[in-house]
Order: C-alpha cells, then structure tokens, then sequence
C-alpha cells in the first residue's frame, strides 16, 4: 500500500509538469518589439577627399663646398636653428694661401714691367705693342690672383637662408669637394612648409568640375582651404591653402601633382615628414543615415524601412562616402522613408515593430561632416 502512494504521487507530479510545459508552450507569442527610428530628411554634407602627402619645407638648400679641403671647423649642430649670413663650416685653406701668395707676387712682377715699360713707349724707344703685353700680363695675373682669392673665401660658409639646420654626415677633419656625393648638410626654412600631394585622372577632372575658374589660378582660388592630419591622427591647428597644380599628367603614374602651403609658426612641422591632406567638398541636399542602421548580404548594402502597419522591409541602397557616423546615401531611399537605425541584425522582413522616435546620440550625426573613402598614394615630391 506504502509503494502504491509514492507511485500515484509521483504520477501525479509528473502529470503537473507537463501541464506546466503545455500551458507554457501554448502562452501566446510576445507583441511587437519597440525600434528606434528616423524619418529621412535631406541636408547639407561636407565630403572630404584624403590624400597621403610628403613636407618640405619651403626652402631646402643643400649646402656643398665649391672648393676641396679639410673641415677645419663646424659651428653649428644637428636641428640648430640659424640665421641667415651665419657661419657654419670652416675649410683649411693652406693649400689656397700658398698659392695666393705666388699669384700676388706675380702680379707685383707684372705691375713692375707695365711701370717700367710706359715711360721707354712715351719717349718711343720701344714699340707700344710691348707695353700693351705688358699690360695684358699683368690682367691675367690679377684675373689668377682673384680667382685663388675668391677660392679662400670660399672656405668659409655660411648659410645662404634662415631655417634648421639638417644631418651632418661629416666631422671635423673630412676631406670635401664640390664633388662630394653628400652636401655638407642641408638648411630648411620651415616658416612655410609645402605639402605635395597627387590626383589621378579621375580625381583631377572631378575637381575641375567641382571648382569653378576659366584658369588654374581661378580654379585654385575657388577651393576651399585644406586640413592637414598628422602622423599621431591628430589636426593640425592651422589650415593650409592649395597654391600650385602641375600642368601635365604624368603618363607612367597617371596622377597630377598638388602643392599646400602651411604655416608653421611653433615648427610643429618638419621637412621630410608624411601627413595626410583632407580637402572638404561641399554636397548640396543629400539623405544620411546612421552607418549602424547599415547592414551587408552579398555584397550589397541594405537597410530596413517601415511600411505600412509598421512592418520593415529590407531595402538595397548604394552610398558614396561616410562621415564618422552616418553614410551619404545615393540611391535607395526617398526623402520621408523611415528607416530603423538599431537593431537590424534582429529583424527580418515583413517583421511589425513598434516604431519610436531615435534618441540623441544613438547612432545619428550631429553634425553632418562626411569623408570620402578614397584615399590616394602620393609620388615622390618635387620641388
């Protein structure tokens, strides 16, 4: 009897699961999941288009002796800021003296036989013929002992620019010459840096499109001024202008060069440093969406728009460029579509939500800046 209870408990247990399991089978389905939403709107956007670049400073003057000789002395040091006229290199000359020396004395013979020579023409003892030799001697000895000197000088060099001053490949002690593979070092003037940058064709033609201008110069002069980020990914703080574009397109690159001016009063820039140029493009009346409202299926870009009975439905779109946040789209959507912009890896189509309004900073951009997705190599630059 004790064994018939505990078996018809236990039934009975058993039986109050799977009612419990039934009922909870049988609960009806969830209502519709609230979604954030935005109604489609068109506005202004700013594209930027970026551009590896290459820094040189305005100025970058090789310095190279223009006689051969020994440094004697170095008076100024790697990233030394100089002025220009300042001293910077001593050769030893001793060689030059010497030779000075001969060429001063044979100009002292030379001067002695035109003094000699004059007075023997002016009583016609001798022929003029002689004394215009004379003469023509003592011109060359001059002409030699000017040259030397003028070499002598050039031991002695100084900096033809104010800048920085770069390597220094040579010691005290180092036999140069104008022939010398390495210049002595090189003076950079960095007040203005120069950032070269390419187009390709495409890139060009959409620019002469985009700025207006019957010339190169007008063109220039239509387009915005130009950011600079540095190799940190950090701006920097001053703003530059596009000064020069090459005429010619080069056949084996197929890009046209671009210079930016910089200024660089703190010499926060350095020549031979890379960076990248942001030119801002302006785009009149274009729809944005958040880029996480966003999603890929082969390839292709979709996102889901509410229909009636606030059923989505996933639709292509094709987009040109992003800002941080949104994606400029070009096609796909209309102006007063309303979209989900979270949530879209939950959702499949003809699915009913319940639409709510987006809340600040869920995904939309404040401000509508956006940035190209093209970005270009630049060729070595060129002055």
């Amino acid at each position: 009897m004790r064994n018939k209870s505990i078996f018809s408990t236990f039934l009975a247990v058993l039986f109050l699961v799977s009612c419990g399991k039934k009922e909870e089978q049988a609960a009806p389905p969830a209502g519709p999941i609230p979604y954030p939403v935005e109604t489609i709107t068109k506005q202004d956007a700013t594209v930027f288009q970026e551009y590896t670049t290459n820094l040189e400073g305005q100025q970058n003057v090789q310095i190279r002796p223009k006689v051969n000789g020994f440094i004697q002395k170095i008076y100024v040091d790697e990233g030394q800021v100089v002025k220009k006229g300042q001293l910077l290199f001593k050769l030893e000359t001793q060689t030059l003296n010497q030779d000075a020396s001969a060429a001063k004395a044979n100009v002292t013979a030379a001067q002695v036989e035109v003094d000699r020579l004059k007075p023997l023409v002016d009583r016609k003892i001798i022929s003029e013929v002689q004394l215009e030799t004379a003469k023509a001697k003592l011109a060359q000895a001059k002409a030699t002992y000017g040259s030397i000197a003028a070499n002598i000088n050039f031991g002695t060099i100084v900096s033809p620019v104010n800048g920085v001053i770069g390597s220094l490949p040579y010691r005290e002690g180092s036999l140069v010459s104008a022939t010398s593979e390495q210049p002595l070092t090189t003076v950079s003037d960095t007040k203005i840096v120069r950032a070269y940058f390419s187009m390709n064709e495409k890139q060009l033609l959409f620019f002469n499109k985009t700025f207006k201008g019957a010339t190169t110069a007008e063109k220039l002069k239509a387009a915005p001024e130009v950011s600079l980020l540095l190799i940190d990914g950090s701006e920097y703080d001053q703003k530059g202008k596009l000064a020069t574009i090459n005429g010619l397109v080069d056949p084996q690159t197929g890009t046209t060069q671009f210079r930016a001016e910089f200024k660089n009063p703190e010499a926060i820039l350095r020549s031979g440093s890379t960076g990248i140029i942001r030119l801002p493009i302006e785009q009149k009346d274009v729809i944005l969406v958040p880029q996480n409202a966003v999603f890929e299926m082969q390839g292709k870009q979709l996102i889901y728009v509410v229909g009636q009975g606030n059923k989505v439905k996933s639709q292509i779109i094709t987009t040109n460029g992003t800002s941080e946040l949104n994606f400029i789209v070009t096609g796909g959507l209309n102006e007063g579509d309303v979209v989900v912009i979270e949530g879209a890896s939950k959702l499949k189509d003809d699915m009913e939500i319940v639409p709510q309004p987006a809340k600040p900073n869920t995904g939309a951009a404040d401000a509508p800046i956006a940035k190209d997705s093209t970005k270009t190599e630049t060729s070595p630059a060129k002055k």
